[in-house]
């Protein structure tokens, strides 16, 4: 029997954005340099954390580079 862990049923965009802002902190860095560093907005990093966006694969390869994770390993549920 298969069990699925409570992370594996979000979506892609919410295991993102939590990944995300767990390497953004892990490396002490703000959202605002964090933004500045992949190209974006500070305001929509948060949004993305909060997975309140629809990201797309292009903008998520920016920031995976930003906190230098793969981004393969950010999308897996843990």
């Amino acid at each position: 029997m298969h069990t699925t862990s409570p992370t594996s049923t979000l979506p892609a965009k919410v295991r993102f954005g939590h990944a995300l802002r767990a390497a953004r902190e892990m490396l002490g860095m703000s959202q605002e340099e964090l933004a500045e560093r992949a190209g974006l907005h500070r305001t929509y990093i948060g949004q993305v954390e909060r997975g309140e966006r629809n990201i797309s694969v292009d903008s998520m390869e920016r920031l995976a580079a930003a906190v230098k994770i793969d981004l393969w390993i950010m999308l897996t549920p843990k």
